[in-house]
């Protein structure tokens, strides 16, 4: 019956090879966009999993750019039973790098306290260093800087060189890269060089950088740093409230402060689980824009096969006049429509992995996709599901058709 189901795809050789690439125009589809979600989930896991520590930041901020918090708090949160390291951050997009305006990939400025930086146990810049030296504290009040290897490809710098940032001439002492995306974005300087440069208020940071002691739970301890904050105004530091339209201003205590601690302390589990549900919303709207690819197929797969059995009507007659079963007929047509979903699925399932492959290599520091073997094997299921659910109308027409009434309508 396979060979069969073959002869009879291969009689009709337009109408079969434009249905299967229907199906794989689909899949494909289906691979690329899906493989974006799983590489920035892959991504941001491999990226927390080298980050041990936990981060300080204004509440409702996405990242530390958008964070201002009073540096004054720096030497409580070091108080904290639990602490071993307090680092103080500073994040500033830079918007200009050798008279070329930066917009896509974005490049920051990260300033840091060096002399507790250089005392952190992991720290993922100094451990990726690739060529050159780290930021020492002989570095401090200089515009000696550690760049990422691919803002230095970028611009063709090596170390040793300068490189003209926001309007500043700093000069690369070292290069650094970690292999995300999410990491190699940065120029390192020390913090106080970065406030001077960008003009950032002195009493404050975008973020505290915590390193616990060995064996201290991340997420208990983040819970011992806000409960000392809890109840505290917030003074000189004005934070954007979500829903409340705009900024608190100076001396003003945000509704319910009793309640509402003003700092926010992130373990790498609080990360994922913030990912996890903007990758929900994600998940649904690669769903939605996948469906209507699939629909198409599906309709082109269920009119290939109408118009086979409505062309094959003298056959069906003969075969069950012969002695063939409705089931017989059933399987016949079925296995045609699923041989086409499933050639369907293995071509678009090979063209998507290496269109991720293409796109990777062609962009490296720009986009990351990953179509994971469950994905890949999903995709060939599904497009074999698909075929066969196609095939259904057609196969149980055609078995339920008496064999004189088939000859006669044929």
């Amino acid at each position: 019956m396979f060979r069969f189901a073959v002869r009879n795809l291969l009689s009709r050789k337009t109408r079969s090879t434009l249905s299967l690439l229907g199906l794989t125009v689909a899949i494909l589809g289906m691979v690329g966009l899906f493989s974006v979600a799983e590489g920035l989930d892959r991504m941001v896991a491999d990226t927390f999993r080298r980050i041990p520590g936990l981060v300080a930041m204004q509440p409702g901020a996405p990242i530390p750019l958008f964070s201002r918090l009073p540096a004054a708090w720096r030497d409580e949160i070091a108080a904290v039973p639990g602490v071993r390291i307090v680092n103080s951050e500073i994040w500033e997009r830079v918007n200009v790098i050798d008279g070329e305006m930066m917009i896509s990939p974005p490049r920051f400025f990260f300033g840091t306290d060096l002399r507790s930086r250089l005392a952190l146990e992991v720290d993922v810049y100094r451990q990726d260093l690739v060529a050159g030296r780290y930021l020492t504290l002989a570095d401090r009040g200089t515009l000696n800087c550690v760049v990422s290897r691919p803002i230095a490809d970028q611009f063709h710098k090596q170390v040793g060189e300068t490189l003209n940032a926001g309007g500043h001439e700093l000069t690369i002492v070292g290069l650094y890269e970690c292999g995300s995306l999410l990491l190699d974005v940065a120029i390192i300087l020390d913090i106080d060089e970065v406030r001077r440069m960008t003009r950032f208020d002195a009493d404050s940071v975008s973020s505290f950088y915590i390193e616990p002691h060995p064996g201290v739970d991340g997420d208990e301890l983040a819970a011992r740093i806000q409960e000392v904050f809890r109840g505290r105004e917030p003074g000189r530091w004005r934070p954007v409230l979500p829903g409340l339209g705009g900024l608190i201003g100076e001396g003003a205590s945000p509704p319910n402060a009793a309640e509402t601690p003003p700092i926010e302390v992130r373990s790498a589990n609080d990360w994922a689980q913030r990912f996890d549900q903007f990758a929900a919303d994600l998940d649904l709207f690669l769903i939605v824009l996948t469906s209507i690819g699939v629909t198409v197929a599906v309709l082109s797969i269920v009119n290939t096969m109408v118009m086979s059995v409505h062309e094959r009507m003298i056959e069906f007659g003969i075969l069950k006049a012969n002695g063939w079963s409705k089931l017989d007929v059933l399987k016949l047509v079925t296995g045609e429509s699923a041989l086409l979903g499933l050639g369907g699925g293995v071509l678009g399932s090979l063209l998507g992995w290496a269109a991720t492959l293409a796109i990777n290599a062609r962009w490296p520091t720009r986009i990351h996709l990953y179509a994971s073997p469950g994905l890949l094997v999903f995709s060939v299921a599904f497009a074999t599901v698909l075929g066969v659910l196609g095939g259904l109308y057609p196969a149980v027409s055609a078995m339920r058709m008496m064999p004189m009434d088939a000859i006669r309508r044929g």
